[in-house]
């Protein structure tokens, strides 16, 4: 399927290392959170910088693989589901993550700290679950 592809490899990298980053920040408690902004915005960007990684890396594979255009960036996961890269259970959360990136890029002022604190304590194993959806589909 698809080739074990440099820029794949590259974004994969990256993705390792802003999860990596953001485990660091989970032992933060909310106050702290809230009151330090270079946290907070620490948290925000690299949560951000997540998501555009597996955005990019969905991109990717579909433009190589000839699959349906993606009519928008949560449709670049629903490809990626249809073409069995990412399993249906994972998706929900994917389109998430693409709805989280807007909300960050397009509608910064009304970010909400408790949604981006829940997503920092209870979501960066979707990252993870992502990364192996997308080495399974490199090793096919």
């Amino acid at each position: 399927m698809v080739k074990d592809d440099m820029v794949i490899q590259e974004r994969l990298a990256l993705l390792d290392e802003y999860t990596t980053d953001l485990r660091q920040l989970q032992s933060v408690d909310f106050k702290t959170y809230v009151e330090n902004k270079l946290v907070r915005r620490t948290v925000e960007r690299t949560l951000h910088l997540a998501v555009e990684a597996c955005l990019d890396i969905g991109q990717h594979i579909i433009a190589q693989e000839g699959f349906r255009r993606p009519a928008d960036n949560q449709d670049v996961f629903a490809v990626l589901a249809e073409e069995g890269i990412v399993s249906g259970e994972l998706l929900p959360s994917l389109i998430a993550m693409a709805k989280f990136r807007n909300l960050i890029v397009h509608d910064y002022a009304r970010i909400d700290n408790a949604v981006v604190f829940s997503i920092l304590k209870r979501r960066l194993d979707d990252f993870d679950a992502y990364t192996r959806a997308i080495v399974n589909c490199l090793k096919s």
